[in-house]
């Protein structure tokens, strides 16, 4: 169930099964709620965070804050006794999500990618957060997609039209997400709504890009700010979870899940085992000796918008995967890799 103000954001006549209309019809609600205006002229218009923290370990007495960073298809769910901030970036048509339990204030941050993992992505996020005897009620964020697509309007209830023109990337995940917390029997209380044409400027040749891509919430308030992270930050073991997020698509145990890394009980990165292909390997040669140009319009979803960074993330990958074409040399007898806080609030990996 989908609330805004403690109300119901709009009747459908069956909740498990809403049609395709009504969920535009909701998505299109959502998008002109005054309550949701007025939140997210707020959230566009405060300052961005930049979050940086060592990854190695004994590089000073500062303590810094305990971060836990998700990257595309990752999920974490976090508690306050143990993380200070969880966040993410490097979105443009990807969506990302924060659910935080109003009883316990646990926070299930994650980055979603594709319609296909929404549902049972979902579920992940809820298993540790959700619990059915307290009848907990959440909060929740939806901040990413931008305009890759036009939403059209027909069929309103005040006489309007609204009608969803399904392409691109952004707009489909956002009518996935909206479908499936609509028919869950959890109460999920949107506070901020900052996607699709909210979240979109365009450039003199019309080219359209997100005008949010990152953000971090607070665990022990539940406060959601911008927020870009550089690179010493998205840990640990950067490098090898991108490349897990490509790896996995060839991997049956991940299909339609949303990757694990976190342990929320333990405070520990457990990286679990992937696998890459000799196919991979020669794909990475091949994609090796691309341009740049070349690089973002064969690798990206969105090559008008994305960041600076981007085409050197690629190539790090790709010169890890051929200097390392074995995926057993990076997962000795197929054991994960694991990390543990260090003394200043960063990452350290357990046997090192």
């Amino acid at each position: 169930m989908i609330l805004v103000d403690g109300v119901p954001i709009l009747p459908v006549s069956d909740p498990d099964s809403p049609s395709p209309s009504q969920v535009l019809e909701i998505l299109a609600a959502l998008l002109d709620h005054p309550s949701l205006l007025c939140a997210l002229h707020l959230f566009k218009n405060t300052p961005e965070r930049r979050f940086s923290i060592s990854e190695e370990s004994g590089l000073g007495s500062i303590t810094q804050p305990k971060c836990v960073y998700v990257f595309q298809r990752e999920y974490a769910i976090v508690d306050p006794a143990f993380v200070d901030v969880a966040g993410t970036d490097e979105a443009t048509t990807c969506v990302g999500l924060i659910i935080r339990n109003r009883s316990n204030g646990k926070i299930s941050i994650a980055h979603l990618d594709s319609p296909d993992i929404v549902e049972m992505g979902l579920a992940q996020m809820l298993s540790q957060t959700f619990d059915h005897d307290l009848q907990d009620e959440m909060d929740v964020h939806l901040i990413g997609g931008f305009e890759d697509a036009s939403l059209k309007r027909i069929n309103r209830s005040d006489g309007s039209e609204i009608h969803g023109k399904v392409d691109g990337y952004s707009l489909p995940l956002c009518i996935k997400l909206i479908e499936t917390l609509w028919r869950r029997q959890e109460k999920f209380h949107i506070q901020t709504f900052f996607v699709l044409g909210h979240n979109t400027r365009w450039d003199a040749d019309g080219h359209a890009y997100p005008i949010i891509t990152g953000f971090l919430v607070e665990t022990s308030n539940g406060s959601v700010f911008p927020a870009c992270f550089d690179r010493s930050s998205r840990c640990p073991d950067e490098v090898v979870r991108r490349i897990r997020i490509t790896a996995c698509n060839d991997d049956s145990t991940w299909r339609g899940k949303l990757l694990e890394t976190y342990h929320t009980q333990d405070d520990k990165f457990i990286i679990a085992p992937c696998y890459w292909s000799w196919h991979q390997f020669h794909i990475a040669l091949t994609l090796q000796h691309l341009s740049d140009s070349q690089i973002l319009l064969t690798c990206s979803t969105s090559p008008y918008a994305e960041g600076p960074d981007f085409v050197d993330n690629e190539r790090r990958q790709l010169d890890y995967i051929i200097k390392h074409p074995d995926w057993r040399e990076t997962f000795p007898k197929e054991q994960p890799r694991v990390f543990e806080r260090n003394g200043q609030g960063g990452w350290r990996r357990c046997g090192d």
